[in-house]
């Protein structure tokens, strides 16, 4: 994978032992009775403040608990809930990517098929209170389906990257669908209203079987009636990279007129396995040896990506590891730290080489943390932990 160093300005260090959080959120729990209610932590991202970096919150996505601002100490500014049940038998508003442009948060609503859009306030920031407000366009459309009866199937707006075309400065979204292979491109537009819409550009499908090279045809094992999905996203440039769980990292790149050729830049370890899905464990399970065809970095799921500088960041969810693609690819844990959690089966994570105090004066990286400990009882708990970059990059 064609990559530059990453921040090369970082102090380097002759070991590279594992990072360490130093600060993370409150811990979510998915449960009708928690306060936000159903809350599962899944993506972060970044709000730089434009004129004190000190100041530059951090958000997340809790699905059906909606959209948390932090702070840089990673305490709760807000929460934004999401949208409930449009009617009897529909799905509630579910947020399951974010990305920042500009002054704008973009969520992907995996449950309504839209796209919410949330402006930022610099004032709310400053002042440690609320920073966020609805701006999302009330007639915007679903990104995929073609009627609301098709948003309650669920095959719906997934992954989520937004960025600005640095020829035009268009403002791109880019969208993944749910047990899909399909990505769209679509564009801000601002309402005269004050509102913010989106206007479809282009889709592509990317593959769901792979010709190997002993010329044999691989399809990734998925539940019945499911196509081998992608979910994290990120923008560099005028390129896009997208992460297809059980296949690996694509490298798409953008024109004026949307998609160019995709690339397969990186496979998973099981690339090219075979498997069969075994209906009395639910579960996808091996049926003949590994022929060897697939990568050494990633172990599915592939998700979270984040870049900077010319260099891809990705979560290998699998083995709780994370990738660094630059000129010597390396791999890392995100390692219990003094009173923070280790990071376990991370969904998204964010970057920016922005100092942004004396906390992180060589930049911030946002996890998502699948196994936030000690757990809720019986009940699962998730949140974001907050990183050095330099703590990251050093060795």
């Amino acid at each position: 994978m064609a990559a530059v160093t990453l921040l090369s300005a970082v102090p380097a260090s002759a070991a590279s032992p594992d990072p360490s959080p130093v600060a993370q959120t409150q811990a979510f729990v998915d449960d009708s009775a928690a306060s936000p209610a159903n809350a599962d932590a899944d993506d972060p991202a970044i709000w730089v403040h434009p004129h004190d970096p000190s100041r530059s919150v951090v958000l997340g996505t809790l699905k059906e608990g909606g959209l948390a601002a932090f702070d840089l100490d990673a305490r709760t500014l807000q929460l934004v809930a999401a949208p409930p049940a449009p009617g009897p038998g529909a799905a509630p508003g579910r947020f399951n990517n974010v990305d920042v442009v500009g002054d704008l948060a973009v969520v992907s609503d995996r449950g309504r098929d839209r796209i919410r859009v949330y402006r930022i306030d610099p004032a709310g920031a400053a002042a440690g209170g609320h920073v966020l407000r609805d701006v999302t366009d009330p007639a915007a459309a679903p990104v995929f389906a073609a009627s609301e009866s098709e948003v309650d199937s669920q095959r719906t707006a997934y992954g989520l990257a937004a960025g600005r075309d640095p020829r035009t400065g268009v403002r791109w979204v880019a969208v993944t669908r749910r047990h899909e292979t399909r990505v769209a491109l679509l564009k801000l537009a601002d309402r005269p209203d004050g509102t913010v819409g989106t206007v479809p550009l282009a889709t592509v499908d990317l593959p769901s079987s792979f010709r190997l090279p002993d010329g044999t045809t691989w399809s990734p094992c998925e539940e019945p009636g499911e196509g081998p999905q992608l979910e994290g996203s990120v923008f560099d440039g005028r390129v896009l990279y997208t992460a297809q769980e059980d296949v690996g990292i694509w490298r798409i790149p953008l024109t004026s007129a949307g998609f160019g050729r995709p690339e397969l830049v990186d496979r998973v370890r099981s690339y090219g396995v075979p498997q069969r899905w075994d209906a009395a464990t639910e579960e996808c399970v091996a049926d003949g040896a590994d022929p060897g065809f697939g990568g050494r970095w990633l172990e599915a799921d592939a998700e979270g990506l984040a870049v900077a500088d010319g260099t891809l960041f990705a979560s290998s969810q699998g083995d709780s590891r994370f990738v660094v693609y630059g000129h010597r690819t390396r791999d890392l844990r995100i390692v219990a730290g003094r009173g923070t959690d280790s990071v376990e089966h991370s969904d998204g994570s964010a970057i920016t080489t922005t100092p942004l105090g004396r906390r992180y004066p060589h930049g911030l990286l946002v996890v998502h943390d699948g196994e936030r400990r000690p757990s809720a009882g019986d009940l699962p708990t998730t949140g974001f932990a907050f990183v050095r970059l330099e703590d990251v990059l050093r060795g």
